[in-house]
């Protein structure tokens, strides 16, 4: 089967990102989704602690071109 031919076009004999952390977290199924959800919050956590109060001066949403009429 040549590459992005066959009857499943996302499922082409590849593993994806999320396969491969899956793959080597340590531990069982459970194991796997504990440490999985942990990591998960952890960067929501960092994301939202640290970069988008970062980023926010630099978007342009504040930049609000309406005439007060």
């Amino acid at each position: 089967m040549t590459y992005g031919v066959g009857l499943v076009p996302w499922c082409d004999g590849r593993d994806g990102m999320y396969s491969w952390i899956w793959r080597h977290l340590p531990g069982n199924g459970w194991v796997r989704a504990l440490i999985s959800l942990v990591l998960i919050i952890a960067a929501v956590y960092v994301l939202f602690q640290y970069v988008f109060p970062w980023a926010e001066p630099l978007l342009p949403f504040n930049d609000v071109t309406v005439d007060n009429q």
